[in-house]
């Protein structure tokens, strides 16, 4: 076998390490009322096992290529890779990575589609010390050149499977003079990687670009000891092994990609790919989970309830190897769940909260029949090295911690809070803070996640919002963004954007009044060339002046209760 070194970083000052900070040094400090830090801490929900954050995916991966090298890791429709299929086409991944001079704390954007190249590509930049930043093949090229431009990547890995599917990606990459290195994910034969016992923990290994209040993407950045913690804890509380096949269903911009395509990895399961066509049919995505034998898959809860429906419309007979079903991006309610539980009674529900900036969930929780009573299910105890607080902020600009009973706003200290946001020190400084509660912190680091809970008997619920960010068939974005662009259209005056209320599913409701004119369909146009299809609004109310509040701010109230009353162009 050859040798897996890895290059020592440049230095220092090193580009692509600029832009956030490391563990705790230079973060704000958090205005804590007298006698907050111990009363919080006291109240805190906390979980600590000893839990080894430093080793790469790829040691695990080599260790079950050198027992089983024949088992399969990845499945992709009638594709397989065996574990030393993979290690092979990592390797040669990873020579393709050196020969462009890709170094420790280098930013490489990779585009391509769900796949089984996905896993590979990922696992050598790993290898290398690079830092894994999804580029979404429908993104438009605005919004590429834009996640390229804060990103400060230095190259971008075409692995698409079709001429011209990363067109966009590639000419935003040449506008912003970033190299492009077209790649076909293939094997050396032969070839293979050792161990190697480096401590990757505080390399940044991805960064997740999601949605911005000030009309930009804003870039999260995790590192590698938060990302494997995520991983465990997946592993653990999921109870996977070498029999179990995760379902990869999530797009690769959506953090929840990162532990489908490797959490299976770390204990030598196997990785099912299901694509984007299975996954826009109830039917189909069924089919594609029974072929693959599939025993783990994640959905939000949209997705979950349309899952469901369809099983009982077939009759039973499906999904008989399914064992866990993980609910995550929205908030999943009792009757849902109380649906799986009649139609998959094999089947175990796990309702997952987590944040991009905290290296994805946060929190689980296992969803019990006496739980289906409940008006709200709770969203779980925190997974491993976790700690969660609960703080009210006084009317004197304090911190305090929310006694038994009250709700407040949710904070994340542990091993997975991320390092802030790209080349955004302002936003960092406004949702990361040094860990005043907990000197033995492994990152030192607190993040404000803007949403409110409660604590009841060591569970927490989630409440929602307390801020315009939003969550809608499962993608977090900010109103805020998709207002600042819209805004932009020379025939608009004043807009704001809602969600829809009532008993459905939310949807998005454009609010506008013009100074010249523009049709629904120019106004739609206009964001779907800046921001991704799920933040391009369906609903459009055009007004003659927006409502306004007392202080002369916008009345969101209003529009919320108006987008059910007045007529709308779709």
């Amino acid at each position: 076998m050859g040798d897996w070194k890895i290059r020592e970083p440049r230095s220092p000052n090193h580009r692509p390490t600029k832009g956030f900070r490391r563990p705790a040094e230079g973060f704000t400090e958090l205005t804590l009322a007298p006698g907050a830090a111990s009363r919080a801490s006291a109240l805190a929900l906390r979980n600590t096992l000893d839990v080894n954050t430093g080793t790469a995916v790829l040691e695990h991966v080599i260790r079950h290529a050198e027992a089983d090298p024949g088992r399969p890791a990845v499945t992709d429709g009638e594709r397989m890779l065996s574990y030393r299929d993979l290690l092979e086409r990592v390797a040669a991944t990873r020579n393709a990575l050196l020969s462009r001079d890709v170094r420790t704390g280098d930013v490489v954007a990779a585009a391509g589609p769900r796949s089984a190249g996905t896993p590979v590509v990922f696992l050598a930049l790993e290898s290398v010390g690079a830092c894994y930043l999804p580029i979404d093949l429908d993104w438009p090229e605005e919004r590429a050149r834009d996640v390229l431009e804060r990103s400060r990547a230095v190259l971008l890995l075409d692995y698409s499977d079709t001429d011209g599917a990363a067109r966009a990606a590639c000419s935003a990459a040449a506008a912003q003079r970033i190299p492009a290195l077209r790649l076909q994910v293939e094997s050396a034969p032969g070839e293979l990687l050792a161990p190697n016992a480096r401590d990757h923990s505080h390399e940044s290994r991805y960064t997740i670009f999601t949605s911005g209040s000030t009309g930009r993407p804003k870039g999260a950045v995790v590192e590698h000891q938060g990302m494997l913690n995520h991983l465990w804890a997946k592993a653990g509380d999921l109870s996977l092994g070498p029999d179990d096949a995760v379902a990869f269903t999530a797009p690769l911009a959506f953090v929840i990609s990162i532990w489908q395509m490797l959490a299976p990895l770390l204990v030598g399961g196997r990785i099912a790919v299901v694509n984007d066509t299975a996954m826009h049919f109830p039917r189909g995505l069924i089919t594609a989970l029974d072929a693959a034998d599939v025993t783990v898959v994640e959905l939000v809860p949209t997705v979950v309830g349309r899952l469901v429906d369809e099983v009982q419309r077939l009759g039973g007979g499906s999904l008989k190897r399914l064992r866990r079903l993980v609910s995550t991006g929205e908030e999943l309610h009792p009757s849902v769940a109380a649906r799986v539980h009649e139609a998959l009674p094999h089947v175990s529900v796990v309702n997952a909260y987590g944040l991009t900036e905290c290296s994805d969930d946060v929190a689980h929780h296992l969803v019990t029949h006496a739980d289906l009573q409940r008006s709200r299910l709770p969203v779980g105890s925190p997974v491993v090295n976790t700690t969660l607080y609960l703080l009210i902020h006084g009317a004197d600009g304090t911190w305090r911690a929310a006694e038994p009973g009250e709700i407040g706003e949710l904070f994340v200290g542990g091993a997975g809070v991320g390092l802030g946001y790209r080349s955004d020190p302002d936003t960092t400084g406004r949702a990361f803070f040094r860990d005043p509660f907990d000197p033995a912190s492994p990152t030192g680091r607190l993040y404000r996640t803007g949403d409110l809970a409660r604590f009841d008997e060591g569970l927490v619920y989630y409440l929602g919002r307390g801020d315009r960010q939003v969550k809608v068939a499962g993608v977090r974005m900010e109103l805020g963004e998709i207002e600042a662009v819209l805004s932009r259209h020379p025939g608009i005056d004043k807009c704001a954007v809602t969600v829809s209320g009532g008993a459905g599913p939310g949807e998005l409701v454009a609010h506008y009044c013009l100074r010249g004119p523009a049709s629904p369909e120019e106004l739609q146009q206009t964001l779907s060339a800046a921001l991704p299809l799920p933040m391009v609004p369906r609903r459009w109310k055009e007004w003659d002046a927006l409502p306004l509040t007392h202080n002369g701010k916008i009345d969101h109230r209003s529009l919320r209760a108006a987008a059910t009353t007045r007529k709308e162009a779709r």
